[in-house]
């Protein structure tokens, strides 16, 4: 399972007891993942023994781990004292130095509720946590997919939009693209749409949002595309604290495969944790000076609070414009030391006639390359297609003539 497909953890309580100081860091590094987000997690030394000592005066979290280099006998006494001092429904997860088949199939049978054998990562932690703790039974949540623009007016919404279609058009999935930005959005524009509610009522009736208050505020724009719209209008401000989108996010979530979300270039509490919490970033940008200040910091910033996840996927849009001065792709790609997923040439009659008629690209000229593009992001964004897909295909011969580059 890849990162990416590790399952949020439930708001429980977690506390380590480590006898090596790689399984603390490891811990530490899982307490700050954005999956662990509503998790409480102490981390301590002092492995089983430790553990059986603390909650002999206090009472045992949700999950306890414990760390154990004892030989089979030792260990199994151990936690016999651990298991005197648990309180019903505790879960104990095993982190052993021994890949023992006999010895796991013994714990189990205790009531050990996982048995890891190191080393391990933060990734395997949390799935493990997970497995734990959220039910089987429930659906998979949805994927969420966060775009923002290295300025303002690169394009981000136009790209989140279009490659929101094209998730919906290929992969036959219910998407939700829902307008952030509730002020000055385009969404409801570039959909043709001019619904009557959206996402301001989900956000200042947090009390009343529930799966079906929440269906009656999405306009449905195709069969599998639904839009949570901003009402674009300046009728009150918009100051939202940093949880504010949450609880939307996660009903969202809930109901489709697909989450577009359209952020706005600003930098508030709540678009860093929107970010932050994204299973998926878009970050797009055109080849200037003040997109690659912006981006190099962007990048620097998701990358240290995001380490257990993709960077942001790059998309270069308006490349090309006739007498402008660009950096070059690959300098620009160096400088963030990342490649681009999609490079979108610069097509004015293209891009205003859809903005204009408000359509999609694929609707506007289904034969232009732009549209291969969008699918590719779509099928990145998704996991359902590798970036290399790329190197092959209608743009290739376009951007060999825009660039002076051969196509691969």
């Amino acid at each position: 399972m890849a990162a990416g497909d590790v399952r949020p953890v439930p708001r429980i309580s977690v506390q380590a007891f480590c006898e090596t100081p790689d399984l603390a860091a490891v811990m530490e590094t899982a307490a700050g993942d954005r999956r662990m987000a509503r998790a409480h997690v102490k981390v301590q030394m002092g492995g089983i023994a430790a553990a059986a000592e603390f909650y002999q005066g206090a009472a045992t979290p949700n999950l306890i781990v414990v760390e154990s280099k004892l030989p089979r006998d030792r260990l199994d006494a151990e936690l016999d004292r651990l298991a005197d001092v648990c309180d019903v429904g505790t879960k104990v997860i095993v982190v052993s130095h021994v890949n023992d088949v006999e010895l796991y199939r013994d714990l189990i049978r205790r009531g050990v509720s996982e048995y890891l054998v190191a080393p391990i990562d933060a990734i395997r932690v949390i799935r493990a946590i997970g497995e734990l703790f959220v039910e089987r039974s429930t659906k998979p949540l949805g994927r969420t997919i966060a775009f923002i623009g290295g300025k303002g007016g690169v394009g981000s919404s136009l790209v989140a939009h279009n490659v929101g279609w094209a998730i919906a058009r290929d992969f036959e999935n219910d998407v939700v693209v829902a307008d952030l930005d509730l002020a000055f959005g385009t969404a409801g524009l570039d959909f043709n749409q001019d619904p009557m509610q959206g996402i301001a009522e989900a956000l200042h009736a947090p009390e009343r949002l529930d799966d079906v208050f929440f269906d009656r505020l999405l306009a449905r724009c195709t069969d599998h595309l639904s839009l949570l719209a901003a009402p674009a209008t300046l009728e009150r401000t918009y100051d939202f604290n940093e949880t504010a989108f949450t609880q939307v996010i996660d009903i969202a979530q809930n109901g489709v495969p697909a989450v577009i979300l359209d952020v706005p270039h600003v930098w508030t509490g709540w678009v860093k944790k929107t970010l932050l919490s994204a299973d998926e970033i878009v970050l797009t940008v055109e080849p200037d000076l003040a997109n690659l200040r912006n981006a190099k910091n962007l990048v620097d910033l998701l990358r240290q609070g995001r380490g257990n996840d993709e960077p942001p996927r790059l998309v270069v849009n308006k490349a090309g414009i006739a007498k402008r001065p660009e950096i070059k792709i690959e300098d620009f790609a160096r400088a963030l030391d990342l490649s681009p997923v999609a490079v979108i040439p610069f097509d004015a009659q293209l891009f205003g006639t859809a903005a204009n008629n408000g359509q999609m690209i694929a609707e506007t000229n289904p034969k232009s390359p732009v549209v291969e593009a969008f699918d590719l992001i779509a099928g990145v964004v998704t996991g359902r297609a590798e970036q290399k897909r790329q190197k092959r295909g209608a743009l290739a011969p376009l951007l060999s003539r825009m660039f002076g580059k051969k196509s691969a």
